[in-house]
């Protein structure tokens, strides 16, 4: 801020640089937020899509401030309200009206520890910005992030989409498989599990084109089965936490040894 000459403040412009990063995050936080609207009536499909959008959204947004220099603590702290907005409380209500109601107040209780376990989630990695330790100093993340978390949380839902609602005609059945995996997703988030982070994932040049393709074909089947090719994206990042481990350790020993 400076001063005129007759000596009254002037404000400085801010760049718009650090307005895109913020408006991408603040799209995400309406995203989680929609995903609730279409929940309350009844529309579960875009409720699913909304907190899906949410989290691309979430994923773009810190690139995009790295990508134009627009990281400032302002974005940091707003993304972190949109986190829990959009992969705490908004999945947490998505599940209790799709399914968990029919558990009565246990149902509530389980979506309570849900978007409970994302806020302290997000209040932990918070606190570690600043000194890095742990997994992080090799590129892992502590526990699940709040992202995957609501993707696993939701993937009793995503399988239910995929086979036409199969799951609405066994209520019960429904219930206590969204109590399961919402638990599951809260107990990952809040664990000290070693999970990937993009810096712990290392990939030889030779493997660029497979991985290109990979790609390609998972954009073909998200365009054409968008519920089953989410289904099997979850399970598939279930069963690579156990790799993730083994691999952190493995590189613990040869740092130690290093």
């Amino acid at each position: 801020m400076g001063e005129d000459g007759g000596g009254a403040p002037r404000i400085q412009p801010i760049p718009i640089r650090l307005w895109v990063p913020s408006a991408i995050t603040m799209t995400a936080l309406a995203a989680g937020a929609t995903a609730v609207r279409f929940a309350i009536g009844g529309d579960f499909a875009r409720a699913a899509a909304a907190i899906v959008v949410a989290g691309v959204l979430d994923g773009l947004d810190g690139r995009v401030a790295r990508l134009l220099r627009g990281t400032t603590r302002f974005g940091a702290e707003l993304d972190s309200l949109s986190d829990v907005t959009a992969f705490g409380i908004a999945p947490a209500l998505v599940l209790y009206l799709w399914a968990l109601q029919h558990l009565g107040r246990l149902g509530w209780a389980v979506a309570l520890a849900l978007a409970v376990c994302c806020a302290l989630r997000l209040a932990r990695f918070n606190a570690s910005l600043d000194e890095p330790r742990g997994p992080r100093r090799l590129g892992f993340l502590t526990g699940v992030p709040a992202p995957a978390g609501a993707g696993l949380a939701l993937l009793p839902l995503f399988v239910s989409l995929a086979l036409d609602d199969a799951l609405d005609a066994r209520p019960e059945l429904k219930a206590a498989l969204a109590a399961l995996a919402a638990l599951v997703a809260a107990g990952l988030m809040v664990s000290t599990l070693p999970t990937w982070g993009p810096a712990a994932i290392r990939l030889s040049p030779s493997a660029r084109l497979p991985l290109l393709a990979l790609v390609g074909l998972f954009v073909a089947f998200l365009a054409q089965a968008p519920w089953a090719t989410l289904a099997a994206l979850g399970f598939l990042y279930l069963a690579s936490l156990p790799l993730a481990w083994r691999t952190y350790r493995r590189r613990v020993r040869v740092l130690g040894q290093g």
